[in-house]
């Protein structure tokens, strides 16, 4: 067996493998990221390991995992370090990224990371919890006051569950010690998503008391940002590889694909890292840069995972060089999406849809469309719903965003185009079942699933031209397949 990664082991691995060059024992922690997965670790982690060898050393990342202890089994062996792996069609290349200096499992021990959070030296809270981790109604972006941990975190406020949880409870901390409150800081595909974090926050704090909800309301500052990179799930076949290269075992590197984007709304309560040394953009507007992203970008690949695994492909470049849905995804963006948008500054929608169609074919990234089709009641409404409604308001035509949305509803059924039962991972998923149980027939499948007010609010199901739409597009995948229902939209 060879040998583990660690800060002991660094000297050894080969030459053309970069390395923190930068004394990781004269960081201190002054960020603490909520969600230490797979895409903070490409993405914010990377971009603050770049300012970190720039000689800041004032940015250290304590992560926390909400729940699992997974991460922090992994890399706390290793020293929070792990390799990243860019890969495309030229190759890969290997970085071990050094920024994580520390890991906390918060069920086990939720003082401690609380005690971190309100630690004076710490100016930013991050998070990447997915959509679900807001505990908040996507149809609405309001605090969803009867999910079960937040009716936990207001009744137990010194031992909570919920990132809204935590966060409450640090800022709490830091008022009565007289500290400033943090930046916290969003980065997770969600519209406004500084806007829908300060909103679930300052709701939950006005419900645990009011005085600290004003509080808040008048100081708290959560900037909006937009990201974006590609990180499919670590395989076995990953951690050999990679293994190999390094010739030193990580139990948890990450392969990416070499596009990155950060844009982030300059608005931080104290000092922040430069990460525009590592190629960030810090914008007074991130508006239209989120919306081109989660309805060009997110929605292209949701409609691409529902109707690629129902057709049975494995990954998002098996199902792009299948026939017809290169065309489709490239009409829904153009035809459709891209109407809706305000001017980007800088965005030349053609080309970006280009460059989308091009990442989506990577073959060195096995983006498996079931992870991609987790969560759809959380992803649905801004990835998808925001663009149909926007069409319908102008009258338009929605026959590809209809066909996605009809898509996740087959999938949602449980059971896919042979029969087999699918691993459905949704915070609704037993609702879905419910609904959906016993249904053979489109349009009752169809009715049911537009009951979900948390989807697809009040509006959607009571406009027929939304509610036939879909329906006509279930029953076509119900009759014929996703396959046959793709193809009727070209050749690529």
């Amino acid at each position: 067996m060879a040998e583990r990664l660690s800060a002991a082991t660094l000297g050894g691995l080969p030459g053309a493998v970069a390395r923190p060059g930068y004394d990781r024992a004269a960081l201190t922690t002054g960020i603490v990221h909520l969600g230490i997965g797979a895409f903070h670790r490409a993405h914010m982690a990377a971009y603050t390991d770049a300012v970190l060898a720039g000689g800041d050393p004032r940015w250290g990342i304590l992560g926390a995992s909400l729940r699992s202890p997974d991460t922090r089994d992994a890399l706390a062996p290793q020293d929070g370090l792990y390799a990243l792996a860019v890969r495309d069609a030229s190759g890969e290349r290997l970085q071990v990224v050094g920024s994580v200096t520390r890991l906390l499992v918060a069920p086990e021990d939720p003082d401690a990371l609380l005690a971190a959070m309100s630690a004076p030296e710490t100016r930013i809270v991050s998070l990447t919890v997915t959509e679900k981790g807001y505990c908040h109604s996507p149809a609405t972006g309001e605090l969803d006051e009867r999910h079960p941990d937040v009716v936990h975190d207001l009744a137990h406020p010194g031992a909570p569950r919920s990132a809204p949880g935590f966060i409450v409870e640090a800022l709490r901390r830091r008022r009565a010690a007289g500290l400033p409150f943090f930046t916290a800081l969003c980065c997770d595909n969600l519209p406004h998503n500084g806007a829908t974090l300060r909103r679930v926050l300052v709701r939950f704090a006005t419900l645990r008391d009011p005085a600290l909800g004003r509080a808040l309301e008048a100081e708290l500052r959560c900037p909006s940002t937009m990201v974006d990179r590609i990180v499919p799930a670590t395989t076995d076949r990953d951690r050999a590889g990679i293994a190999e290269a390094l010739g030193l075992d990580d139990a948890w590197p990450i392969a990416t694909e070499p596009f990155t984007q950060w844009v982030i709304e300059d608005d931080f309560a104290r000092d922040r890292p430069d990460w525009a040394r590592a190629g960030a953009t810090f914008v007074a507007d991130v508006a239209p840069f989120e919306l081109a992203k989660l309805r060009m970008l997110n929605g292209s690949h949701s409609t691409l995972a529902y109707l690629g695994y129902l057709a049975g492909h494995e990954t998002v470049a098996d199902t792009m060089a299948a026939p017809g849905f290169a065309a489709l995804v490239r009409g829904l963006m153009l035809e459709e999406a891209a109407l809706t948008l305000p001017p980007v500054p800088g965005l030349d929608v053609a080309a970006y849809a280009d460059s989308l169609v091009a990442r989506f074919r990577n073959p060195a990234l096995r983006h498996r469309t079931w992870q991609i089709a987790m969560d759809g009641t959380q992803k649905l409404p801004q990835r998808l719903l925001g663009t149909v409604r926007d069409r319908l308001a102008a009258g338009a035509a929605i026959d590809r965003l209809a066909l996605g949305v009809a898509a996740w509803m087959r999938y949602a059924t449980g059971r896919d185009e042979r029969g087999e039962a699918i691993d459905l991972r949704d915070p609704l998923a037993d609702e879905l079942r419910r609904r959906t149980a016993g249904l053979e027939d489109a349009a009752a499948i169809a009715d049911s699933l537009l009951g979900l007010d948390a989807v697809f609010g009040r509006d959607l199901p009571a406009d027929q031209r939304f509610t036939g739409a879909v329906t006509a597009a279930l029953s076509g995948l119900m009759r014929e397949g996703a396959a046959a229902a793709v193809a009727r939209f070209g050749v690529p």
